[in-house]
């Protein structure tokens, strides 16, 4: 993990503010449906730190990519857990590639993690986060996930007749006319127009 310096002041308070929306009933949910994925037994301990160093060097990340989309991290990537850092980011890196939305994955970018938000323990949060859209995610394509599926929206069809007795009508937030004139409307005194 890199060296960075101690946080203080508004770093500190948003890093507090993070780590303050950790749950580990929602951690171990999640570590445990990986593990089911992966068929490998993962520890269910919650705890930041625990799920931190079953995720960080990216190889039980990579085995999930790997059930969404298979064949999509080679098998030269997947012999032995790397140790060097550079290697565990690209690991991370290519599952996140694996399941982005713009690359034909499942998850939407607003809900991707950053490499370094799991590296070094950033923001664990999102993690988490990640991971169950990534559960919900699959569960709307019938597979196994976890959570509950996503909307997949409702389509409604207007007749003309429907279309144009909309027009008639105006909405409340463009205001009222009812009842407004200037009638005895006076502000202040009165001006006075002499010749």
């Amino acid at each position: 993990m890199a060296h960075r310096a101690t946080k203080s002041g508004i770093a500190l308070e948003a890093q507090q503010k993070m780590d303050s929306k950790w749950d580990d009933d929602r951690a171990t949910i999640a570590i445990r449906w990986i593990g089911e994925r992966i068929g490998e037994p993962l520890s269910t301990d919650g705890s930041k730190e625990n799920v931190w160093a079953l995720l960080k060097d990216g190889m039980v990340l990579a085995k999930l990519a790997n059930w969404v989309k298979p064949g999509s991290i080679g098998a030269s990537k997947m012999g032995k857990a790397p140790s060097l850092a550079f290697k565990q980011m690209e690991l991370i890196g290519m599952f996140l590639k694996t399941i982005d939305e713009a690359e034909g994955g499942p998850v939407k970018k607003s809900e991707l993690f950053q490499t370094v938000d799991l590296y070094e323990k950033v923001n664990m949060v999102m993690v988490i986060t990640c991971i169950e859209a990534l559960g919900r995610a699959m569960l709307t394509q019938g597979r196994e996930g976890f959570g509950k599926a996503e909307s997949k929206g409702q389509t409604h069809e207007w007749t003309d007749e429907q279309l144009k007795a909309g027009q008639n009508i105006i909405g409340l937030q463009m205001g009222s006319n009812k009842g407004a004139t200037q009638a005895g409307q006076n502000f202040g005194k009165t001006r006075a127009i002499v010749d």
